[in-house]
């Protein structure tokens, strides 16, 4: 049996799992725990790698590759040393540089036409301005930038020559082109005053080397293109993942360009596209509302499902965390529609959960409204584990939900492109990916949805007009 294996560097925590190469069956996995924040030295995610993998877990593994979190920024020096902490994607302090780059370079629709996306704070060409602006001494120390896989992916090779990347997790710095699939040097130097090394696009199909013990390792790419990979996305899927963020995205035949910005024109691991609609907020609201109400998720799904649809006009927006879509890096949570009669543990439950949703609804009409055929939803991450979630989320979205078997889909997708680099094929290998999984939730009652909805936008525009 050939054994590969992928690695799901995420926000929060380094996942691995073992695969035959063949059929995509699950031999082994493991994690490690990352550091909380929004900065974290790229030392800390090896470490976690090397501790899942302790024990000899990627012992017979021939080829590897890595799935990571999108848009972090890492700046190294000359000799390869980090030169300061990277800054990750949920990194609000780069908003200001991020309007400004919008201001500078003609607008939202010059950088659609440019990238295929708008940049907010999220996106690595702001955090190349901010790092310009506030802390030139370190500026002026970097050689290379790098995105999380790309830094993963040179350390399994031992540093051994130039580092690489692949066009889906490079899709996501705001300074390469879907469309052309090039570089746009003249942003990298807008934003950074100069032209910083970056890392060479591979192919998806090319590896990136060997690691000094021989093993293949493939381009890699950013973890929603890995979990489309991991899930064997097709079109008419639209893929919900509800983790730290929340992101919904599906795989598309060309490229898109949203002027709004809502929409981020992204690339696919495979050669296609992925155009993608992020929050901040998902996974976390659900943990926050438990704690507000002195109970654990468990307890949370019980109260959110006693409530009816639409909380009794009880609304949450979920903005706990500044928020991404809609762009407002500043914003926080606000409960709306209060009345004596509908204050209730169960409506708060249920309207944490109906808020969440309600953001990647918005998400849902984005990608529709770009031509983006939803003929299912796929809904995975930690939160698709709620039960209150699965329940609703028909009603909300407006379409059918189906959540596959439970998976790392991020470290599969990673694990397939290895053995489709090890295999030298054109096409991917086929994986049995649980692609069918289970039909969830209520009914789906369509004027129950656009209430909730409606509901949801009435408050967003009242508190902040758009």
């Amino acid at each position: 049996m050939t054994k590969v294996a992928g690695i799901d560097s995420s926000t929060q925590s380094t996942k691995i799992v073992v695969c035959d190469a063949e059929t995509g069956t699950v031999l082994a996995e493991a994690s490690a725990a990352h550091p909380d924040g929004t900065e974290v030295h790229p030392s800390a995610w090896w470490s976690a790698l090397e501790a899942a993998s302790a024990g000899g877990l990627l012992d017979g593994v021939t080829a590897i590759g890595v799935g990571a979190q999108q848009h972090g920024l890492v700046a190294v020096d000359e000799t390869g040393e980090v030169v300061r902490p990277a800054l990750l994607w949920n990194d609000t302090r780069s908003a200001v540089a991020a309007e400004d780059l919008v201001r500078d370079l003609g607008g939202p629709a010059a950088w659609a036409d440019a990238v295929g996306s708008v940049p907010v704070a999220s996106f690595t060409v702001t955090k190349l301005r901010w790092l310009a602006e506030h802390e030139p001494h370190h500026a002026q120390r970097v050689s290379d930038v790098m995105l999380p896989h790309d830094w993963l992916t040179w350390q399994l090779l031992g540093r051994e020559g130039s580092p690489v990347t692949d066009r889906g997790d490079a899709s996501g710095t705001g300074y390469w082109s879907p469309a052309t699939g090039e570089y746009r040097s003249d942003i990298v130097e807008r934003a950074f005053g100069r032209g910083p090394r970056l890392p060479r696009v591979l192919p998806p199909w090319e590896a990136a080397g060997e690691t000094r013990s021989g093993v293949l390792v493939s381009a890699g790419t950013g973890d929603n293109m890995a979990a489309a990979l991991g899930l064997d996305a097709r079109a008419g899927d639209v893929v919900v993942s509800l983790g730290t963020s929340g992101t919904v995205f599906a795989v598309h035949s060309h490229p898109v360009a949203d002027p709004s910005g809502t929409v981020a024109g992204f690339a696919d691991a495979t050669g296609r596209y992925l155009p993608l609609v992020c929050t901040l907020n998902a996974a976390r609201v659900l943990g926050a509302a438990a704690r507000l109400l002195g109970t654990d998720l468990a307890g949370l799904d019980r109260l959110a499902l006693d409530a009816p649809p639409g909380a009794e006009g009880l609304v949450l927006l979920p903005y706990l965390e500044g928020e991404r879509t809609p762009n407002l890096p500043d914003a926080t949570g606000t409960l709306a529609g209060l009345r004596r009669t509908n204050m209730t543990p169960e409506n708060l439950a249920r309207a944490a959960v109906e808020g969440m949703l309600c953001g990647l609804a918005d998400g849902l009409a984005a990608l529709q409204d770009l031509g983006v055929r939803a003929r299912r939803i796929l809904l995975i991450g930690g939160a698709a584990r709620s039960r209150a979630v699965r329940a609703i989320a028909p009603t909300v979205l407006g379409a059918p939900v189906v959540v596959p078997e439970p998976g790392e889909y991020v470290a599969l997708g990673a694990a397939r492109q290895a053995a489709w680099a090890l295999a030298g094929a054109a096409e991917p290998p086929h994986w049995d990916a649980s692609r069918e999984g289970t039909e969830v939730g209520e009914s789906g009652d369509a004027e129950a949805g656009e209430r909730i909805r409606g509901a949801y936008a009435a408050a967003r525009v009242a508190m902040y007009g758009r």
